[in-house]
């Protein structure tokens, strides 16, 4: 406890130059907008199958309503990356992103989901994912990515993407557009009978060459009028079972890191950063599995932010650019696990519990 007048002293040994902020209050949504079973009280009602390996084919109604509600986060994710800019906090981002909601008729998915006090993530730098927006103020040379869910017609759409602020560093370019680059490649091996572990590996093989590492405890999720559900998409060479299906959605979303995959968690709970406090990157899109491949509902528009390397003038580098120096701060003792609360990617370790007490369950409907 501070003395009289004074602050306690924040002793959290974080791993990279990111620091928490203050919070504003809640954003209130109107009573006339149809929110989620969780918006009132934090609690999650709807659940989708039990057993992990079951997953849900959607109908001809779910994935009109999910194209709408895909469309809208689209458009509320390409307003927020229009504000990016040296100097602008991540609150204000978030100001807008509930605006841009509210104003298309939707709910900000994020927004009190397991108590997350905010309507979007912003994750800049070493934050992997799951930052709270708050008074921090972006600054020259920063990468970050906003990751926004929008509840819509009884269904949620789940999109992210990575901006630079100002002049970035090469290497930081590098990480971007390499993270990018693995998350297209898997969304292009993605069709009907493929196995969900092969998006892992090619994830994996793709990244390999420049010295990253893919984050192992966050992972994809199946969505639809559940904000998280069957199937867990791992971004890493895994041996998970089960297989895509006409009607399948899931989202594939890797986070890249330039150094160690490992991470640590604040003290909010939420915020998970890299334990070398090096940067981490990460796209997103929900996908529906077609006969052909697959169509993302969060599809950018004509009107999206440019991204970099589509200028005229962009120079592909003729060989892979060293990733940039870990801080000289020494890596905290890493936090337990991520729980399965987390809302940009659900946790791997606890889909594996849940595929033992599946088991278990059913091991015992069968003695009986």
């Amino acid at each position: 406890m501070g003395g009289f007048g004074g602050t306690k002293r924040d002793s959290f040994p974080y791993t990279g130059k990111v620091r928490p902020g203050v919070q504003s209050p809640k954003r209130q949504i109107p009573s006339s907008i149809v929110k989620p079973d969780y918006a009132d009280d934090g609690r999650p009602k709807a659940r989708g199958p039990v057993l992990p390996w079951q997953v849900e084919v959607k109908s001809a109604k779910d994935i009109e309503g999910m194209r709408v509600a895909g469309r809208i986060a689209r458009e509320v994710l390409d307003a927020a990356g229009r504000m990016v800019a040296p100097g602008v906090t991540t609150d204000a981002i978030d100001a807008l992103v509930t605006e841009e909601s509210i104003k298309r008729g939707a709910y900000p998915s994020p927004l009190n989901y397991h108590n997350f006090p905010k309507s979007c993530c912003t994750s800049v730098n070493e934050v992997i994912c799951h930052g709270i927006p708050d008074s921090s103020v972006l600054k020259d040379g920063d990468v970050v990515n906003i990751d926004i869910t929008c509840y819509y017609g009884g269904y949620h759409g789940d999109c992210s993407e990575m901006f630079l602020v100002g002049e970035v560093d090469e290497a930081g370019k590098q990480l971007v557009k390499v993270t990018h680059d693995c998350w297209q490649a898997a969304m292009d091996y993605c069709a009907p009978g493929k196995p969900f572990s092969g998006i892992g590996a090619v994830i994996e093989d793709y990244i390999k060459p420049y010295g990253y590492q893919s984050v192992r405890e966050f992972c994809g999720h199946g969505i639809g009028k559940v904000f998280h559900t069957n199937p867990n998409i791992l971004h890493y060479r895994n041996n998970e079972p089960g297989k895509m299906e006409v009607g399948n959605v899931f989202t594939i979303e890797p986070m890249i890191c330039e150094g160690t995959f490992r991470h640590i968690m604040w003290n909010d709970a939420w915020t998970a950063t890299t334990k070398d406090g090096r940067r981490s990157a990460q796209f997103e899109h929900t996908l529906l599995v077609t006969p052909t491949g697959v169509e993302p509902f969060t599809a950018r528009l004509p009107t999206s932010n440019p991204f970099f390397w589509e200028a005229d003038d962009y120079v592909e580098p003729a060989a892979a650019i060293a990733s940039a120096k870990p801080p000289s701060r020494p890596a905290a003792p890493s936090k337990p696990p991520a729980s399965d609360k987390g809302f940009s990617a659900a946790s791997a370790s606890a889909a594996k519990k849940k595929a033992a007490v599946a088991k278990k369950a059913t091991s015992k409907k069968k003695k009986r």
